[in-house]
């Protein structure tokens, strides 16, 4: 079952010493609206190719307990992803992961009180927010 984490509770899990990619991985479905900035280690996987790469990210993360997904707002694109990776992940693997989405998306973690914070925030682009 998706879960919801919020902006705080990331931020905790990306400055802990968990590694990217290993203990957890941060999945970011925007499409053209990623080039604005993006929340560091995450790695963009296209809403619009989604189901096209969604095999090969079940492939590639099947060892990673804990995945975390995010759009603007995390209300449409998000959320819709992570039950398709969970659902994929259930039918190819027993994995045991934690599938979780951002809680306001990229549109509040970003601009609202990380943007400032180059451990939480990469690529940030002020002119588009």
């Amino acid at each position: 079952m998706v879960q919801g984490i919020i902006g705080s509770e990331l931020a905790k899990l990306i400055k802990s010493a968990k590694v990217p990619e290993k203990d957890y991985l941060i999945v970011d479905v925007r499409d053209e609206d990623w080039k604005g900035g993006n929340i560091k280690g995450s790695r963009n996987y296209p809403s619009q190719r989604f189901l096209l790469e969604v095999d090969d990210l079940v492939e590639r993360t099947k060892d990673v307990p804990i995945m975390i997904f995010h759009c603007a707002l995390s209300q449409e694109r998000g959320p819709k992803a992570a039950r398709i990776y969970e659902e994929t992940c259930n039918a190819l693997h027993d994995a045991d992961h934690t599938v979780y989405v951002l809680q306001g998306g990229f549109v509040q973690f970003g601009p609202s009180y990380f943007k400032d914070d180059p451990e939480l925030v990469e690529n940030w682009r002020e002119i588009i927010w």
